[in-house]
């Protein structure tokens, strides 16, 4: 398994002396709004919105949202635009209100958090302002700041938002305050809201367990984090670029049959060591699961079996979970007794809606060693065509690979055979407990990403 580097493209062209400079903000949101680049646009305003006044903004976004026909997100700008223009404190508080709001409906949550923090300003009472500018903060992964939003509240918090603070707080990387929070978070009125809250008591009864290991759930800690918050079991720490940023996480990584061999073997290893023994690999339909789970049951020398929900003491093998179709990722969240969930490359930017028991590794973005990939020829990028053979042939020649051990650079912390069980011996049976949740958070251990 080998690191890859993103590459960078830039536009260029001839710049006029009658141009934009460059660095005018709202001239190169214009200019991208009028080449109907969206995503160009939302990567710009990433970097540059916060030096936009909101009315240019919300201007932006209304030519924006009518050119892609997100007709609310359009209204809501357009609101804003007026009330900046001119609206007193209560109509500009709702009309920042709704903007934010749509803003994370539309999946740009970023742009969210300066017109929901004015609409606090404005309206510091209102806490239902409080738990949405805490919901921008949280898809933004900045819950130090949410449960800042939460707590500067002077009144009592209702029970969404007490559970908003407790949930962040524990993201944040706080559990003194996570547990005192949760101590504050009574049983919920509507039953529907009964699950969030076994969620946060299963991440905190994870901690307590995970806390006892070398790492003590440090800020550097990935693998007793990723337990806590996701109950999974993480195979391999990354050994590149701990140092530089990475803290055990790939970005962009070409996967190899040498390393998903070594991978099985050390899934093995967890899973003897606690006694299970199970009697079948489950195969998920999509092509790389498919691949991966056929090879799996050879390895280990299983029968292959299509997955299905109620099957108990299987081994249910994904290569990405977010490959998986709706029903299967529903269905896998409901645990059945000896059934071990393992996926092979987690994206940890995108997380998927069943958290897998075991995964291999967890990174941005990858290529199989059977997919499409990009070579350098004569200095020019070329795209593969995939590997065409069928499904169980490619599995016959993985299972057959030699297992390879990636060295890495030499900077990541000790991360043997002993080190792995030792963590999964001292978590004992916190893990293949709760329902495997979605948690959309890498929680309190950064690592850089890129796009």
């Amino acid at each position: 398994m080998t690191p890859e580097n993103p590459s960078h493209a830039a536009a260029g062209g001839d710049e006029s002396a009658d141009d934009e400079p460059a660095d005018d903000p709202l001239a190169v949101a214009e200019a991208l709004v009028a080449e109907d680049d969206i995503s160009g646009l939302i990567r710009h305003l990433r970097g540059a919105g916060d030096r936009l006044p909101l009315a240019d903004l919300a201007r932006v976004l209304h030519a924006a949202a009518r050119s892609s026909g997100f007709d609310d997100l359009a209204e809501a700008a357009a609101d804003l635009v007026g009330a900046e223009a001119g609206g007193d404190a209560e109509d500009r508080a709702r009309a920042l209100f709704d903007f934010g709001y749509t803003c994370i409906e539309r999946g740009i949550a970023f742009l969210a958090i300066r017109p929901l923090s004015a609409a606090v300003e404005l309206e510091p009472a209102v806490v239902s302002i409080r738990t949405e500018l805490a919901a921008a903060y949280e898809r933004e992964f900045r819950h130090r700041e949410a449960v800042a939003v939460l707590r500067a509240h002077e009144g009592d918090l209702p029970w969404l938002a007490r559970f908003q603070l407790t949930y962040n707080t524990i993201l944040a990387g706080d559990l003194v305050q996570a547990e005192e929070a949760f101590a504050a978070l009574p049983l919920p009125e509507e039953p529907d809201w009964v699950p969030a809250r076994e969620k946060v008591r299963a991440m905190l009864v994870r901690a307590a367990t995970a806390r006892v290991q070398d790492g003590a759930l440090g800020p550097r800690d990935l693998r007793g984090w990723h337990f806590a918050l996701t109950g999974g079991v993480l195979i391999n720490i990354s050994p590149w670029g701990y140092d530089a940023g990475m803290t055990g996480r790939w970005a962009m990584v070409g996967d190899s049959y040498g390393s998903i061999v070594e991978v099985l073997r050390r899934v093995a290893l967890v899973l003897r060591s606690r006694g299970l023994r199970p009697r079948s690999v489950s195969v998920l339909p999509d092509r790389d699961s498919r691949i991966l789970g056929l090879a799996a049951a050879l390895w280990f020398g299983l029968p292959a079996v299509p997955f299905e929900p109620d099957r108990g003491d299987t081994l249910v093998v994904a290569y990405d979970l977010n490959e998986a179709d709706p029903e299967t990722l529903a269905a896998l969240r409901a645990r059945r007794p000896g059934q071990v969930l393992f996926e092979r490359a987690t994206n940890w930017t995108d997380a998927p809606l069943a958290a897998a028991d075991v995964c291999g590794f967890l990174r941005q973005s990858v290529m199989t060693p059977w997919g499409s990939k990009l070579r350098m020829v004569d200095g020019q990028a070329v795209r593969t065509d995939p590997d065409p053979r069928p499904a169980d042939e490619i599995a016959a020649e993985l299972a057959a690979a030699a297992a390879d051990v990636d060295a890495g650079d030499g900077a990541t912390p000790l991360d043997t055979d002993e080190v792995l069980l030792e963590f999964v011996g001292g978590v004992g049976e916190s893990w293949l407990g709760a329902p495997r949740e979605y948690v959309g958070s890498p929680g309190p251990v950064p690592s850089s990403r890129f796009g």
